[in-house]
């Protein structure tokens, strides 16, 4: 469970990710809206982390299917390798998530 911490009249629960090479950072959040988003069940940390992975997925879509000029290969790549982890953790491709194509 994350901590419940109180700010300016509005409570917040702490998250904190972890990186590959041990730094860290810790995010508030309004208390009670992870669980909000959450299927009955399940842990507001996956709720979390399927927000962190849509949002990757979503952000590498943007750079190489929708900003100015060609994407590099290897943004390419790493939009390619986003797609493939969303389809992994939640059944369906980022495309059909999203409702269109390219």
């Amino acid at each position: 469970m994350a901590a419940v911490v109180s700010l300016s009249m509005v409570d917040t629960e702490a998250y904190t990710i972890e990186g590959p090479d041990g730094s860290s950072e810790t995010l508030a959040v309004p208390a009670g809206l992870v669980e909000t988003l959450a299927e009955p069940g399940e842990e507001p940390t996956t709720v979390v982390s399927d927000i962190v992975v849509q949002a990757l997925a979503q952000h590498a879509h943007s750079l190489v299917h929708h900003a100015e000029g060609e994407p590099s290969p290897e943004l390419v790549e790493l939009n390619d390798a986003a797609e493939e982890l969303f389809e992994e953790r939640f059944g369906m491709s980022l495309e059909d998530a999203m409702g269109h194509s390219h």
